[in-house]
């Protein structure tokens, strides 16, 4: 994906994008006076759910088709460009025919391959220069889905893309809706520098009094925009009230961001940077003579019949290395995470030992 274009050229110099608007739209009143809002909070896109993608049967699941009216009239009156989501290729045409400047693909359909090829042939065949288009991370934690539905659209002949970064849905109770996993999204814009990465902090967090401190997070670490849910009256929103903020609430966390610019480092920068990896190079070397020491000590094991996986000692290595991780100023989970990674490595080289003929 080497040769993308800018998400929306009339905004192309005009970074930071920031998309703000309901969940869902609901009516034309409460559509008209939310982009009024989010404009005044300095909103570029105004964004609306048309169609609902619901867990379970029976709830609101959008008006359908005449909040496309809604979404042009908006675009007419306050000359902000509009966005919307989609799922089928019916979807995709409708909102094509009523001039939506953005596309995006929900968690789950990203995680669909027959329906990103679907969405991507019907755009190709429409016209792949009228309309950009933004993929969600798929609901789980997978980032090689993520690629291919980007690459799937980007083959297709669609170039105006990005990504947004809503977080990944895992098992049991949690501080946030759907976790950030940091690294997923960061590795993507590793692979992919040129690639727009805007982050969702309202599914991400779930809840209003997150959002903020999400955003703050987001933008620190370079992102190139934010995809705000923001109502009129979030309290009676039909979809995902919750995590919806007003936008008021909107304008004060918009203006109290500090965008940080991408600048060429300074010398000083540049000397942590090369401590950086001579530290890695040590790390590195240290974590090799570890490697060769439990290829030893699984030729001891073998050799007086020993099974390689020792509960105690891995769970001794476990508090022990945790409580010393403490003292440094690091945390429980990632201490337990690189020790369990380690202690993985470790195992599949004494595998390698233990599978060699005597």
């Amino acid at each position: 994906m080497e040769k993308l274009q800018p998400i929306l050229s009339h905004l192309d110099n005009l970074a930071p994008l920031y998309i703000a608007g309901p969940c869902s739209a609901e009516s034309r009143d409460q559509i008209l006076r939310t982009a009024d809002g989010v404009r005044q909070a300095g909103a570029r896109v105004f964004r609306a759910g048309i169609w609902k993608p619901r867990t379970l049967p029976g709830g609101f699941e959008g008006v359908g088709s005449v909040g496309l009216e809604w979404l042009l009239e908006v675009k007419q009156t306050t000359g902000m460009a509009v966005a919307t989501e989609v799922a089928t290729a019916q979807h995709v045409r409708e909102a094509m025919q009523h001039e939506v400047d953005i596309l995006w693909i929900g968690a789950r359909t990203s995680a669909n391959p027959f329906a990103v090829q679907e969405i991507a042939d019907t755009i190709t065949t429409i016209g792949a220069d009228k309309v950009a288009v933004l993929v969600k991370n798929p609901v789980n934690p997978d980032l090689e889905l993520w690629v291919g539905a980007l690459q799937r659209l980007y083959n297709a002949g669609v170039h105006r893309l990005g990504a947004i970064h809503r977080g990944f849905s895992v098992y049991g109770q949690h501080l946030y809706r759907n976790l950030p996993l940091w690294r997923i999204p960061l590795e993507l814009a590793r692979r992919f520098p040129t690639l727009p990465l805007i982050c969702d902090p309202s599914h991400i967090g779930g809840r209003a009094d997150l959002v903020n401190t999400l955003s703050r997070q987001a933008m620190d670490m370079g992102y190139d925009g934010l995809i705000i849910e923001s109502h009129c009256a979030p309290q009676q929103a039909l979809s995902d009230s919750r995590q919806q903020i007003t936008p008021h609430q909107l304008a004060t966390l918009l203006s109290g961001l500090n965008v940080r610019t991408h600048r060429q480092p300074d010398d000083s920068l540049k000397n942590m940077r090369d401590e950086i990896d001579r530290l890695d190079a040590e790390l590195l070397d240290v974590l090799g003579r570890r490697m060769q020491l439990s290829r030893e000590i699984a030729q001891y094991k073998k050799e007086k019949h020993i099974p390689i996986f020792q509960a105690e000692r891995y769970d001794q290595i476990m508090t022990d290395r945790i409580s010393s991780a403490r003292r440094l100023n690091m945390s429980d989970d990632f201490t337990r995470n690189l020790m369990s990674a380690i202690h993985e490595e470790s195992v599949r080289q004494q595998l390698t030992i233990y599978n060699k003929p005597h």
